[in-house]
């Protein structure tokens, strides 16, 4: 990806849950929580002498939490801290940053229910 979004100056990923009730018809739910995995290195385009940074250009926990920069969240009322939080945290994050461009946490929703629709009809 040539510009990634980032928050904190970081590359995330988002887990989505999707279950699937049925195929014909077929029926999904995606559940309206997951878990935003963040890398523990400030990101930077790849270059030749950065591309072999993981901390920088991946989210996989596995490899993030061997990080001297891993900060785990300790407390589950603060979603918000660390390289793994809450999804919702990181869409209201999203959705304060982005309001000037009508970016709602509902809007983002619809996009995923419908990136998750259209993989499933694929399959």
């Amino acid at each position: 990806m040539h510009k990634p979004y980032l928050i904190d100056n970081l590359k995330f990923d988002m887990r989505i849950y999707v279950l699937v009730y049925g195929v014909d018809p077929l029926r999904i739910f995606v559940f309206r929580e997951g878990l935003a995995r963040f890398a523990t290195e400030e990101y930077l385009g790849p270059f030749r002498n950065n591309l072999d940074n993981l901390f920088m250009h991946l989210t996989n926990y596995a490899i993030n939490k061997n990080s001297e920069n891993f900060e785990a969240n300790e407390d589950s009322a603060e979603d918000d801290v660390g390289h793994k939080r809450s999804v919702s945290s990181v869409l209201k994050l999203i959705e304060e940053r982005e309001a000037h461009n009508g970016i709602t946490a509902k809007k983002i929703w619809d996009m995923i229910d419908d990136i998750a629709t259209k993989t499933l009809i694929s399959a």
